[in-house]
């Protein structure tokens, strides 16, 4: 069943506990607010909430408290969300992970499409293809042709199964046939120093960690995930017009509530969240964070859930 019709679904069985819910709604927040990020501070999702969460704050009145809680390839914080009372006072800014984990897991402790309720996309944070110096490729082209005629022993380094850099290198084997080995480490910090060592030779990492060691040559940027150039990197070539048309990976961010959530409440955020990314200098540091601000309406964003669950679905296989 679709993401739209169990949340329509979910509204019409719990209609009485909407209907007296409704008061509550209308006083909402009378209390502090926590987001839940699924990922260790200093991540891309972690940015991305601290950008917005001081105004939306301000708009609602209330303190919105960041609790980092990283893990199991953000399975734990999003179980945290899962079991939380749905009354709008816990929030998650789920992540890619989100819709590629029922394609990587063959059981979660929550149920992906009945449990949560979608507020609103927040940006799209497309990422960079690195390589460490070491490697003689200088273009998506030649490091394919130099991992075909050496299976199996190029590594890529990511923050984890289901990480976003997993992901994005696991889209990119399935498209061009390469077989590179996957080095996980603890997070997108760890990821990037075992690049700048050489310990691993492929990254694929946004923008803002990435940036000042692509300008000091510690390590060779060959191509941008988007499907346009990058503003920070106008100079760098995307996947999509170099080898593979249509190529495209973002790291999308989007706010969740717990299933259950009044749908005034669900109104109230949308809209402030709304508000806060079309203001001039919240877009601009979404900007410099590599990213577009986004936005939209809750169905939106669950269209686009359900989009990448299809990909990922297709592309993935289980780990467990």
């Amino acid at each position: 069943m679709k993401l739209q019709k169990i949340y329509a679904l979910a509204l019409t069985i719990q209609g009485t506990v909407f209907l007296v819910g409704i008061s509550s709604a209308q006083s909402y927040p009378e209390r502090p607010i926590r987001i839940i990020v699924p990922f260790s501070a200093g991540g891309a999702a972690d940015i991305s909430t601290r950008v917005i969460s001081p105004k939306l704050g301000e708009f609602l009145g209330q303190q919105v408290v960041v609790d980092n809680r990283p893990g199991a390839g953000t399975i734990i914080g999003t179980d945290l969300l899962a079991k939380a009372a749905g009354d709008g006072y816990t929030l998650m800014m789920a992540n890619v992970s989100f819709s590629a984990n029922p394609a990587l897991h063959s059981k979660l402790p929550y149920d992906s499409a009945k449990d949560f309720v979608c507020i609103s996309l927040v940006d799209l944070m497309p990422n960079v293809l690195l390589v460490h110096p070491s490697i003689p490729a200088r273009s998506v082209s030649e490091l394919i042709a130099l991992a075909k005629s050496r299976p199996g022993q190029l590594n890529y380094a990511s923050a984890g199964t289901g990480s976003a850099n997993y992901l994005n290198t696991e889209l990119f084997k399935s498209e061009t046939e390469v077989n590179l080995v996957h080095v996980p480490y603890q997070g997108g910090g760890q990821a990037m120093t075992a690049i700048l060592g050489g310990e691993t030779q492929v990254l694929f990492i946004t923008v803002p960690p990435a940036l000042p060691h692509i300008k000091s040559g510690r390590v060779r940027v060959l191509a941008a995930t988007s499907l346009k150039r990058l503003p920070a990197l106008p100079e760098v070539p995307t996947i999509s017009e170099t080898v593979l048309p249509g190529f495209q990976f973002s790291e999308w961010h989007g706010l969740l509530a717990a299933a259950g959530t009044p749908r005034a409440v669900i109104a109230r955020i949308n809209r402030e969240v709304n508000k806060i990314v079309a203001i001039p200098e919240v877009r601009e540091r979404i900007a410099g964070l590599g990213a577009e601000a986004n936005g939209g309406t809750p169905e939106q964003m669950i269209e686009h859930v359900q989009s990448e669950m299809k990909k990922w679905a297709k592309v993935l296989k289980p780990v467990d």
